[in-house]
């Protein structure tokens, strides 16, 4: 019967997959309310082209499908950290430095799951793997 430790150690490589899925595909969710309206979300559907949120939206969909796909998982996953932390600092940190009250909890836990998966890369669920294998 295999330990807990040995269990945790096997499934953590393709935990990290997940996580990686997981992530792209809530960020997708953004890039296509502000590009396309879909989910609806008030406020953030629909932006104009060549705004500001407009041209985070192409960075989301572009990099967030990057990442989903485990596809240059390291550089997309750079590119939308970045993206992140600007994200914190332009729109939420002015309000108030604390992200519970100003709304940024969202921007700075992506900005370091996105670090993250930078630095650890996309798992053995991912393009770049099949890739290193050949």
């Amino acid at each position: 019967m295999m330990k807990l430790d040995e269990l945790c150690a096997a499934w953590a490589p393709r935990l990290l997959s997940v996580l990686r899925i997981v992530t792209a595909l809530v960020i997708l969710q953004f890039g296509l309310t502000k590009l396309f309206g879909f989910p609806y979300f008030e406020g953030l559907s629909n932006q104009p082209a060549f705004s500001l949120y407009w041209v985070t939206a192409l960075i989301e969909l572009v990099f967030g499908t990057l990442v989903l796909i485990g596809l240059f998982t390291r550089f997309a996953a750079f590119i939308l950290s970045g993206e992140m932390a600007f994200a914190y600092f332009i729109e939420h940190a002015p309000q108030n430095f604390f992200p519970l009250l100003n709304e940024g909890n969202l921007a700075v836990m992506f900005c370091f799951v996105f670090l993250y998966l930078a630095a650890a890369g996309g798992g053995p669920w991912s393009v770049d793997a099949l890739l290193t294998k050949k």
